[in-house]
């Protein structure tokens, strides 16, 4: 009896707590919603675009509104931001932007692609002010398209060039006892480096160095057409950081003047003829979006499929893109009469040889019933440029990250780290020769490491010939760029990788032509389907919070944490890009 009172008085406190959770949240939603919710648009209003979290390539839905995600998936949508200024600009109650960036983390195309359709913004007649305390290079790369950028007296900007920065492992496997056993196909493939080398190979240095090179000026150019700077000019200041605060910023026409936030709503106020007493009429992105209809109208339906993370086997989610998962997406909008067109929107450095082969099919089968153009956002690499060549078109940034046409796999032996660090021993009983072939405990025999390379030389034979025929080249001219080198976007235009440049508007205008719809006559649907608010809340309690609490405690450090986590993910053929490159 005791303890079936103690048990029906634990379940309840049990249910008590979840249901005071749950309330909390539906509490701390409607709170925080109200900034998120529909609001009415008067004449003379400013679209206030504060870019304070990352840039995602879709929003994540919330019906709360403005209750954030405790982890680090919340973010803005490009998508929808582009929308937001592109609804703007038609608006004839919306004067200008005032445009905030603040820390902003997003990938070069992402940030080229916004920068794009701000510049289109600005087209319409309409201004935009921006004004931020602290500048870093991808923060200038947006606000400089502004008509007016402002820095305080004491603000700070970061204009001193681009850097890739790779991190090497070999030597924590050296210490530990672990030896890595690589099997490759393409010289510039250097995806494996990180585990047999100090520092980069002389293939791998030379790709980056053109590939950086190729971004770097595009950003230069952008900048210099905007602020009216050469690039000469430019990158003097950059070689020699002569602008890292506002006063020699102001000097160098970096920016326009020096002024506090208190001053530029001023400006604004007057701009907009609102009172100096009064309060500056604006609204952020979130509510403009509610407030405003869809520019798609039409009955007929162009899909757009995200591709975004690591390609592995089987389901996919948030961070991964499953074989499994879009395989069945591509497969039922292929047989819906409703779908027109797909576009598929890439945001990979590629992973599994096989899933990505998997993907690869179903594009080529939806290619043979309906248009299908592929949309590349920061990286669509390997097995993200494999996914993408079946499709009737290839549509990049100029500083879209791509090709790294080539094949590796992995194999690593910790008998040392077994038998003379930890003591352990290993015996073994087999049926077969090669029954043992992926144990830990030994390394591979030459035999093995011949019938590994044997594989990896024969899926780099199929890789070529599949991009030779979706390219429409011959196996020989693919091959000449292939041999697991990274291009721009700008470069792969001029080898032929990619048909067009542009953003995720023009393969939607290319798919909606190949399909004979005219402008405004068709919807977009974008796939796949969001979690419910349920399960992203569940998802960050559990899983993202967890993550955001190791990426807060080992801050600099993370990256080389999570190469080494990721290993797990180097089974089997890869279709993967040189390291994990991060672009500062």
């Amino acid at each position: 009896m005791f303890f079936r009172n103690v048990l029906a008085t634990l379940v309840a406190l049990v249910i008590f707590f979840m249901a005071a959770f749950f309330l909390f949240i539906i509490a701390a939603g409607i709170i925080t919603a109200t900034g998120d919710k529909p609001v009415d648009i008067s004449d003379n209003t400013i679209l206030h675009l504060k870019l304070d979290r990352p840039i995602l390539e879709r929003s994540v839905e919330n019906p709360f509104g403005g209750l954030v995600m405790v982890g680090a998936s919340a973010g803005y949508g490009l998508n929808e931001l582009k929308q937001s200024i592109r609804r703007a600009a038609q608006d004839d109650r919306i004067e200008g932007i005032l445009l905030e960036p603040e820390f902003v983390y997003a990938g070069l195309a992402k940030l080229y692609e916004l920068r794009k359709e701000l510049e289109s913004f600005k087209e319409s007649g309409k201004f935009i002010i921006a004004y931020s305390e602290y500048l870093t290079e991808s923060e200038y790369y947006l606000a400089s398209v502004a008509d007016e950028v402002y820095l305080p007296e004491e603000g700070i900007l970061e204009f001193n060039g681009f850097r890739a920065e790779y991190n090497f492992i070999k030597g924590t496997l050296d210490k530990i006892g672990v030896e890595s056993e690589v099997f490759r196909a393409g010289e510039y493939k250097s995806a494996v480096e990180p585990f047999t080398r100090t520092e980069m190979s002389d293939a791998s240095r030379e790709q980056t160095e053109a590939m950086l090179d190729s971004f770097y000026k595009t950003y230069l150019n952008d900048i210099s057409r905007t602020r009216q700077v050469t690039q000469d000019d430019l990158r003097t200041v950059a070689d020699s950081m002569l602008a890292t605060h506002a006063k020699d910023a102001l000097q160098y026409d970096l920016i326009t003047d020096t002024k506090y936030f208190d001053q530029v709503i001023e400006e604004l106020k007057e701009i907009t003829g609102v009172d100096s007493a009064e309060k500056l009429k604006s609204v952020r992105i979130n509510p403009y979006l509610k407030s405003t209809e869809s520019l798609f109208d039409g009955s007929e339906r162009i899909a757009v499929v995200f591709a975004d993370g690591e390609i592995i086997n089987g389901k996919g989610d948030a961070n991964y893109i499953g074989s499994e998962s879009l395989s069945k997406q591509l497969r039922k909008l292929r047989q819906d009469d409703r779908t027109k067109a797909v576009v598929l929107r890439i945001n990979s450095p590629g992973g599994s040889s096989l899933a990505s082969d998997v993907i690869w099919r179903e594009v080529l089968k939806t290619a043979e019933e309906k248009p299908i153009i592929a949309s590349m956002s920061d990286i669509a690499a390997s097995g993200g440029y494999y996914i993408a060549m079946a499709c009737d078109s290839i549509v990049a940034q100029p500083m879209t990250l791509t090709g790294s046409i080539g094949v590796f796999s992995m194999h690593f032996s910790a008998e040392e780290l077994l038998e003379d660090k930890l003591g352990i021993t290993t015996d073994v009983v087999k049926t077969g020769m090669l029954s043992d072939v992926f144990t830990m405990s030994r390394p591979f025999t030459e035999y093995e490491k011949e019938l590994f390379q044997r594989s990896a030389d024969e899926t780099y034979q199929t890789f070529l010939k599949k991009a030779a025929t979706g390219r429409s080249l011959t196996v020989s001219q693919v091959d000449r760029v292939a041999s697991g080198r990274i291009w721009s976007g700008v470069q792969a235009k001029q080898h032929g990788l990619i048909d067009e440049l542009g953003g995720l508007e023009d393969a939607i205008s290319i798919a909606a032509s190949a399909a004979g719809l005219e402008e405004g006559a068709y919807k977009l649907r974008y796939y796949p389907r969001q979690k419910t608010f349920v399960e992203q809340l569940m998802t960050e309690l559990t899983g993202d919070y967890e993550e955001s609490k190791i990426k807060s405690t080992l801050g600099d450090f993370y990256p080389l944490v999570q190469q080494i986590r990721n290993l797990q993910n180097y089974q089997g053929l890869q279709m993967r890009l040189p390291f994990d490159i991060t672009i500062h």
